[in-house]
C-alpha cells in the first residue's frame, strides 16, 4: 500500500499522504471507499498516530478525502476550489506554455490531457462527460 523512505528528506507524514494521494489518484482506493482507521494505519507502518492524523487532515483539505465524525476517512472525487487545485494547474499552465514554446501544438496538449483522463472514464463506465 504505502512505503517509507526514512532517508527520503520528507517528513513521515508528507510522504504518507503523497503515497495516499497517488491511491485515490489513480483508483486503487475507489471514489467513496474507506479508507484505514488512524490507529489501524498507523499500526501497519508502524509510525505515530499523529503522524497519520495530519497527512489525512492535509489530504482532507486538499479535497481528496471527506472524514465524517464517528465514521472514519473517505475517498473523494476532488471538486471545487482549494489550495492543491490551484498549484497544480499554475504547474500545468507553466508546463503548457513551455511544450507549445518548443513546438508542441495545443491539439496535441489536449490529446494527452485525453490520455490521462482515460482510466477514470473506464471505471465511471465509459462516461466521457
Amino acid at each position: 500500500m504505502i512505503s517509507l523512505n526514512y532517508r527520503d528528506a520528507r517528513p513521515i507524514y508528507e510522504q504518507v499522504r503523497d503515497g495516499l494521494r497517488h491511491l485515490v489518484v489513480t483508483g486503487a482506493i475507489a471514489e467513496g471507499e474507506k479508507l484505514p482507521s488512524v490507529r489501524a494505519l498507523a499500526t501497519s507502518l508502524a509510525i505515530n498516530p499523529n503522524t497519520i492524523q495530519r497527512a489525512y487532515a492535509a489530504l482532507e483539505e486538499e479535497g481528496y478525502l471527506t472524514a465524517e465524525p464517528g465514521k472514519g476517512a473517505f475517498a473523494r472525487r476532488g471538486g471545487g476550489e482549494n489550495p492543491r487545485r490551484a498549484e497544480l494547474l499554475r504547474q500545468f499552465d507553466d508546463a503548457a506554455r513551455e511544450l507549445v514554446f518548443l513546438g508542441m501544438t495545443s491539439q496535441e496538449l489536449a490529446q494527452r490531457v485525453a490520455l490521462a483522463n482515460a482510466p477514470a472514464r473506464e471505471t465511471e463506465g465509459g462516461d466521457a462527460t
